[in-house]
């Protein structure tokens, strides 16, 4: 269990075979619209990673729970999460800045996820193999899916409920085991995510949970070569070092986005597209791989939308995450947000404009619209991760596909408008992972296959094709 050392603080160490165990290296976690520190958690060494990794191979090893096992375990996950919501909520309030309708939203995402994992814990299965050419009439080939062994999962800070489910419980759903590594920033709603699993039923050794900083901790979990998988949420640059050290063993990662959004002229509902285009963009303080970051405008309605725009930024609440009411709270650190607003700067002093917003108030950006922006500005090349759009007007809709498509990214793309031919064809000439029609890039339902090309990424998530990705196809074949 946690050590609680005052009403508000406490301490995680490591949660390895079932049990908390303590350690004298320890890291804050910040509050992090008030900078107060709420916890503590261990710092682990090489030491500890190697008996988190050999207690997880054992487990795999010596145990084993069915399909029906599995499920009864998501499931039961699932009804305390929902017991518990607003406790929960509230840590992610806390220890991500993120508000808490937002929190609250990302809680009932998580508890989806589960579901959806438990239900696809009974339906793993191969497929039949004809075996039509000649001399092999006597012979039946099928493929069965067997579970890989131990699941190195790393997480990112700003979705560590359901980003988090994303992998462990998909993992447990394949009859893996987990050895997982939260963000330093975001690691008590894990810590709890392990409590609850344990609660739930799933015998120790399935999920452990080691604590620390990224370059150090995560730096042991990828050299230990008995971790058959790894799953990554996060930056680019750490994905193409995870890929870099993983050699031939398997890797999903999920990565960055400087998501575009095409607005047509033929925009079905032109304030709708509005609301959700800047709304979208500002969720969760932009810290989302799909927020809304370049919108594309048709020059014949750009003026409209850019005053209505305005109008929706200049309407939303920012300030203490915890104010039911808050649309906007803190950046992750001061430091993101300081650097957020050198690129605001950067863009300005390039001929940018900023209409609304731009000035930062410790942690927290206002909600920033920039036009007059170029493609090789910051704000529009790279992903910001942080409540600043970009509007941009088009005359063609062939020069917004280029433009959507010069980037180094390909996560996800939306498109809003009426033709159904024009549709049809973005879905083959916009080079993203996703194409969202009528809706922006930051659409997800968490069953769907989500997933990039290019610098975004490679693998897909949502629980039946991130079980995929966890099991490897076993051809059998029986000669009668």
């Amino acid at each position: 269990m946690s050590t609680m050392t005052d009403k508000k603080r406490i301490e995680y160490g490591h949660f390895i075979n079932g049990q908390w165990i303590t350690d004298q290296h320890t890291i804050p976690v910040l509050n992090k619209y008030n900078s107060e520190e709420i916890a503590q958690i261990g710092r682990a060494s090489r030491e500890v990673v190697t008996e988190a990794v050999t207690n997880a191979l054992e487990t795999f090893q010596t145990k084993s729970l069915d399909p029906n096992q599995r499920y009864e375990i998501l499931m039961h996950a699932a009804e305390i999460v929902k017991k518990r919501k607003e406790q929960l909520a509230m840590i992610l309030v806390q220890e991500v800045g993120k508000v808490l309708k937002d929190a609250r939203g990302e809680i009932d995402r998580g508890i989806q996820t589960l579901i959806a994992s438990a239900e696809e814990a009974k339906r793993i299965a191969g497929t039949g193999i004809p075996l039509g050419q000649p001399g092999n009439e006597n012979k039946m080939a099928f493929t069965i899916r067997v579970p890989l062994g131990v699941i190195g999962a790393i997480t990112p800070f700003n979705f560590p409920f359901n980003l988090t489910l994303h992998k462990v419980a998909p993992a447990i759903a394949a009859g893996n085991t987990i050895v997982l590594k939260p963000a330093e920033a975001t690691p008590l709603i894990a810590c709890k995510i392990a409590e609850i699993f344990l609660e739930a039923g799933l015998p120790a050794g399935f999920l452990n949970v080691i604590n620390g900083i990224g370059q150090e901790t995560g730096q042991y979990l990828l050299e230990d070569e008995r971790v058959a998988m790894y799953t990554f949420t996060g930056s680019p640059s750490v994905g193409r070092h995870i890929k870099s050290q993983t050699g031939i063993r398997k890797v999903t990662l999920e990565l960055g986005n400087n998501s575009p959004n095409i607005i047509h002229k033929d925009v079905p509902d032109l304030d709708k597209a509005v609301e959700l285009c800047v709304t979208r963009g500002y969720t969760n303080a932009g810290q989302a791989c799909i927020s809304v970051q370049r919108i594309y405008v048709h020059h014949e309605i750009y003026d409209s939308f850019v005053e209505k725009a305005i109008k929706v930024a200049g309407s939303l609440k920012v300030g203490n995450p915890e104010d039911a009411a808050t649309d906007i709270g803190p950046m992750i650190s001061e430091k993101e947000a300081k650097r957020a607003e050198g690129w605001i700067q950067e863009a300005v002093k390039q001929g940018a404009k900023v209409v609304t917003g731009g000035k930062r108030h410790g942690a927290i950006l206002e909600p920033t619209i920039l036009v007059n922006v170029t493609a090789v500005m910051k704000v529009v090349c790279q992903e910001v991760f942080a409540p600043v759009i970009s509007i941009i007007p088009f005359d063609a809709i062939e020069k917004a596909f280029e433009q959507a498509n010069d980037s180094a990214f390909g996560l996800q793309v939306g498109l809003f408008t009426s033709d159904l031919n024009l549709a049809m064809r973005a879905t083959k000439e916009l080079h993203f992972g996703g194409v969202i029609i009528n809706d922006v890039s930051t659409y997800r339902a968490d069953v769907m296959p989500y997933g990039g090309v290019k610098d975004s990424g490679f693998g897909k998530e949502g629980p039946h094709y991130a079980i995929q990705e966890m099991t490897d196809e076993k051809l059998v074949v029986i000669n009668l």
